[in-house]
């Protein structure tokens, strides 16, 4: 486990992106080495999210602007199994999001939840066999969807109907009351 975290990081710190080239100007005009300036800025990141104002905001950051880059990235590329990939990770993190609202109240309470939150949302986006939305969307999301997939598309067939019925109905009552006319003509 270790040894592959130990390779992916040494990989990345090799790849060519605009994150490795800021750290390659940063090893230039220090003289230390790009992988102890990221593991700084890791150490800086943890300590801010355990005791820094804002913490809630940094997490949610973390959690929104990798993958939404890696999911454009894999968009725009011809291979379609990152595209899975990045599926799997909004689901569950939608499903976290929503279920965190129900939870905010108690969870917030709790000492260092943004820090567990945002190791949580890395272990879900992390490039690795055993990502944290592999795992769960494996074990939980799919089979409950699989088990209730019929009843489900009755719901949004059902609700789609409703929402189309409802945007008809406004639409007419606009026209009737001359809304969406210029008076002047």
């Amino acid at each position: 486990m270790f040894t592959e975290i130990r390779d992916q990081t040494d990989g990345f710190f090799k790849e060519k992106n605009v994150l490795t080239d800021l750290l390659g100007k940063l090893e230039n005009k220090t003289g230390i080495q790009k992988q102890y300036i990221a593991l700084g800025l890791v150490a800086f990141l943890a300590l801010y999210l355990l005791f820094g104002y804002g913490a809630s905001l940094l997490c949610n950051l973390i959690g929104f602007v990798y993958p939404a880059y890696f999911s454009i990235k894999a968009i725009e590329s011809s291979n379609k199994d990152d595209d899975t990939k990045w599926l799997i990770y909004w689901v569950v993190y939608g499903l976290f999001s929503v279920s965190e609202f129900f939870s905010d109240i108690f969870l917030f309470w709790f000492p260092f939840y943004y820090a567990g939150k945002c190791v949580f949302l890395l272990w879900c986006m992390a490039p690795v066999s055993w990502n944290g939305s592999q795992i769960i969307y494996g074990r939980l999301v799919r089979p409950f969807f699989l088990k209730h997939e019929a009843r489900m598309d009755s719901m949004v067939k059902d609700l789609t109907g409703k929402a189309k019925s409802a945007a008809e109905s406004a639409t007419k009552e606009a026209v009737k009351f001359g809304f969406g006319h210029d008076k002047d003509q």
